[in-house]
């Protein structure tokens, strides 16, 4: 079983978990206590009744302590598991699993949108979101595709069936602050087998003004109103490259003369170089 007072002595796996550092998690928690009694008041029961005696009173739950509600949603969150195996991990069976993330999971949003931290849903928002503007607008979009049940229709087996994954998603468009590694805007699920930049399209982002946008081959042709955008490129000397070392080794199928094989050397450096002007991307699980 999955324990929060046993794993927060350990970092890398609470880390591993959550997607949170201990120190992040106590940040978070506050506003996750006074969001979960606010919906929840201690005095009514969860249908809303008023209680016959104290809260807390009767047999201890699995999840007694708001660290423990905390605990079990952001590792649901984190790892993405079915949840007749997330219910084990925390001393419980599929059907009451199923109450706890359904429970917890408008309180975790309520509390993350309390700090300022809850990524934008609503694409024409972004423009002006304090999100996309901390330490300069400087943002990388890209598209996240999880695994989901296959569909029993044919036509929705099709729609989201993905040739990148080799299996059944849905799709998300992540933008991402590259100062901060936070998540600023999350689009809306679409089927996997949807494009990167048609899903884009769609949802009609609106960017801050002269904001750098960093992309991939995803979104080719995608050039945002007011943006200047950077896509890694192979440089032409690693192009020529490839060419190159192909009719080198064609031109002497028995042996490769000392030439030849400096000319190979000198193109297999060259295929190593990218010119990529893009950072590292990162991204964060609200």
């Amino acid at each position: 079983m999955l324990i929060y007072n046993e794993l927060k002595n350990k970092p890398r796996e609470f880390l591993a978990a959550t997607g949170l550092k201990l120190d992040e998690f106590e940040q978070l928690l506050p506003a996750f206590q006074t969001a979960y009694e606010k919906k929840y008041p201690p005095h009514l029961t969860q249908e809303g009744k008023t209680r016959q005696r104290q809260s807390g009173g009767g047999a201890t739950g699995a999840l007694p302590k708001s660290e423990d509600k905390l605990f079990f949603i952001l590792v649901y969150q984190k790892t993405n598991p079915l949840q007749t195996m997330h219910g084990l991990q925390f001393g419980l069976s599929q059907p009451p699993a199923n109450d706890w993330i359904h429970r917890l999971l408008p309180v975790l949003q309520q509390a993350l949108r309390t700090l300022g931290e809850a990524p934008e849903r609503d694409a024409r928002r972004v423009a002006t979101s304090d999100l996309a503007r901390a330490g300069g607008p400087d943002l990388t979009i890209d598209g996240s595709e999880r695994r989901r049940q296959r569909p029993k229709d044919t036509a929705k087996q099709k729609k989201h069936y993905s040739g990148k994954k080799k299996t059944h998603t849905d799709k998300n468009i992540l933008l991402v602050n590259e100062n901060t590694k936070k998540v600023v805007y999350l689009s809306p699920t679409v089927a996997g087998a949807t494009h990167d930049k048609k899903a884009t399209d769609d949802a009609q982002i609106t960017y801050p003004h002269n904001a750098t946008l960093d992309k991939d081959t995803g979104f080719q042709g995608y050039e945002p109103a007011g943006t200047q955008t950077r896509q890694p490129k192979k440089s032409p000397r690693a192009r020529n490259g490839a060419s190159v070392r192909s009719s080198s080794t064609r031109s002497s199928p028995g042996r490769v003369s000392s030439s030849s094989t400096r000319s190979l050397e000198s193109n297999a450096a060259a295929l190593s170089k990218m010119s990529c002007a893009s950072p590292k991307k990162a991204s964060r699980i609200a």
